[in-house]
């Protein structure tokens, strides 16, 4: 789950054009934090995976890998 975490969070950040402070900000972390997630040096704590979700409009399903769908589903 590292892995494909820590690809997809450097992907959809280099898809939008965002800098590593820019996700940090809004998410409530430090950059040095979000760096390790693209590093797979660190996991962030659910509520903070949460609020990257969040951010870019995904599901945890897809930051995790247990899906390829981007969008969430609304109910």
């Amino acid at each position: 789950m590292k892995k494909v975490l820590a690809d997809r969070l450097r992907s959809l950040r280099n898809e939008r054009k965002l800098r590593q402070i820019e996700v940090a900000v809004f998410c409530d972390i430090t950059e040095h934090a979000y760096q390790n997630y693209e590093r797979m040096t660190r996991e962030p704590r659910l509520e903070i995976l949460v609020r990257i979700a969040d951010f870019y409009g995904v599901s945890l399903d897809y930051l995790t890998g247990r899906t390829d769908a981007k969008e969430m589903n609304k109910e």
